[in-house]
């Protein structure tokens, strides 16, 4: 039995590939998207390590080319759900006993087969069924990823090295015990680092997990799983179950077994759930415990001093990149009225440039949103915007799902502070600014900080050090991750 105490090693960010012209890196890439593009596969359910083949299926298909077809998945039901639990209740035991040593081996092992042989996979099935442009899958599914497994194998460590201290005479320590029945992870389409994060960080603690990915993005959820497997994870600790959200989430949170729920998602749905669980709570055998990341009307906001050139490439990056489709996205902004004619003009001109198409064509900046009903609900907003009094178009609004569902990067200036894109999440690509007077500035931070009941991320841009000590101050319930002279999105692991 092993008896040193073990370092975990360092962990380092993963360095990001640029994928430059003839680079081997991109030849490469390159290759594993034709190949998952012209190979379209079966995804099973995968519960105590065999695959279930329902025959209940859906497809994954490329958002920029709706009518390819990369996959067909097999979706789980009641039946699949309660197997997956049967399956978890066995692998309870000795998973949760093992060393954390080798849990962490895992994991690492898992980082460094996404680093290595799956790096290609993971990104083109990103690429693919996600419509992420190469950069963006890169820095999601392959380097955030690598981080999350690299530095939660040093983060598990360290929180068992936190002990209690102890008397003379008596010695007294803590030990860090699983939970008693499964977590439920529930994953989003936008990122394939927080599909693998989700069900994995209760793993590494010793946890079991029932793990349902978002049905938009199955492809990259199910090589997940398969390197999962590669990496030695072993079976019914991590249960794969695609399929309708009432068809799993229903049995899943009618078990007396459910301990634990790790979710990133709507708001909506997470408050569903969460009012679920209490109308059971008689009849679980424990309190679950409730961990939830949900939607957020993120902001930037620009005093009379910011810097013009910084604020419209902060503007244009995290209102853009990746179809806005994050939920640390710049949704809204607060522009002075002396900075206007500059940042208007810029803005434009560089919106205007914006190459959107396939990500297979690596010079695009911006690809297709995720799905039809997010390219309806987002056009009839711009359309609303088109038609009001109270907002108009700056640039972009045009949109085409006749081959993809690809929107227009679109600005919107609201003549009213409280228009409703102003405070309604539109998970797409579209910024919504207000033009406030300069004298106003403390109304215009009352409007930031009360127009939406949530931002999960925001930022300022200021050069006057005593402004952005103010504006700190006023807004510093306003965001959960709050940015100085930086876009809010894109924070990195560490």
């Amino acid at each position: 039995m092993l008896n040193a105490i073990v370092q975990v090693p360092t962990p380092v960010n993963e360095p990001v590939r640029a994928y430059g012209p003839g680079s081997a890196e991109k030849a490469s890439l390159k290759k594993r998207l034709a190949e998952i593009h012209g190979q379209p596969i079966e995804i099973p359910v995968i519960v105590g390590g065999r695959e279930v083949r329902t025959g209940r299926t859906a497809q994954c298909i490329c958002p920029h080319d709706h009518a390819h077809v990369l996959a067909t998945y097999h979706q789980a039901g009641p039946d699949e759900v309660n197997q997956a639990i049967a399956a978890a209740r066995e692998a309870w035991k000795s998973w949760s006993e093992m060393a954390w040593e080798a849990r962490a081996a895992i994991f690492l092992k898992a980082a460094d087969l996404l680093a290595g042989p799956w790096r290609d996979t993971l990104n083109a099935a990103t690429m693919l069924n996600q419509s992420k442009t190469v950069f963006q899958a890169e820095i999601d599914a392959a380097c955030e990823l690598i981080d999350f497994w690299r530095f939660n194998s040093a983060y598990m460590r360290q929180l068992y090295t936190e002990q209690p201290a102890s008397v003379r005479g008596l010695w007294d320590y803590v030990e860090f015990r699983s939970l008693e029945g499964f977590v439920f992870a529930v994953t989003p389409f936008n990122f394939t680092s927080i599909a693998g994060n989700l069900p994995t960080s209760p793993a590494i603690m010793g946890n079991v997990v029932l793990w349902k990915p978002a049905s938009s993005s199955v492809l990259s959820g199910y090589y997940l799983m398969k390197l999962f497997q590669a990496a030695g994870l072993p079976d019914g600790v991590i249960n794969f179950i695609p399929g309708r959200g009432g068809s799993v989430g229903d049995p899943v949170l009618a078990s007396d077994e459910l301990a634990g729920i790790h979710f990133t998602g709507s708001t909506e749905v997470f408050q569903a759930m969460w009012e679920t669980v209490g109308r059971n709570l008689r009849s679980l055998r424990s309190y679950p415990r409730i961990v939830g990341e949900t939607g957020g009307k993120d902001f930037v906001f620009a005093h009379p001093s910011a810097d013009v050139e910084a604020l419209v490439i902060a503007l244009l990056r995290g209102s853009f990149e990746y179809q806005g489709q994050k939920c640390s996205a710049a949704s809204r902004g607060y522009i002075p009225k002396s900075l206007w004619p500059r940042v208007s003009e810029r803005l434009k001109a560089e919106v205007e440039s914006i190459r959107m198409g396939s990500p297979m064509d690596f010079r695009n900046f911006m690809c297709a949103v995720i799905d039809r009903p997010a390219f309806r609900t987002i056009t009839e907003a711009i359309e609303r915007a088109k038609a009001s009094s109270d907002a108009r178009i700056l640039v972009g609004g045009g949109f085409d799902d006749r081959e993809g569902f690809f929107i227009e990067p679109t600005v919107i200036v609201a003549e009213d502070p409280r228009y409703e894109t102003m405070g309604v999440e539109l998970f797409g690509p579209v910024l919504t600014l207000y033009v406030y007077d300069d004298a106003d500035l403390d109304g215009a931070l009352e409007l930031c900080d009360t127009t939406s009941p949530y931002a999960l991320t925001g930022s300022i841009f200021a050069d006057d050090r005593q402004a952005i000590i103010k504006m700190s101050a006023v807004l510093r319930h306003a965001a959960g991750n709050f940015y100085i002279n930086d876009k809010p999105t894109a924070a990195v692991v560490g």
